[in-house]
């Protein structure tokens, strides 16, 4: 379940992980978070509700330097 709210100047979206990445349609990434499609939020814009669509991925077989 995606959330969202305003912070401030920020819209601020919450979504859970996936427990293990899942590959895409196309299979060139691994999706780690998806709102599945265009989600109409609660938080409104000058009335009208916030559309979020998020993808979240990672690149298979890299592997990042963390400092």
């Amino acid at each position: 379940m995606l959330n969202a709210k305003i912070d401030g100047k920020n819209l601020v979206i919450t979504i859970p992980l996936n427990d293990t990445p899942q590959p895409s349609a196309t299979g060139k990434t691994l999706v780690v978070a998806s709102s599945h499609g265009n989600f109409a939020t609660t938080v409104t814009v000058q009335g009208q509700p916030v559309i979020v669509g998020l993808n979240a991925y990672i690149k298979p077989g890299r592997t990042v330097n963390q400092s």
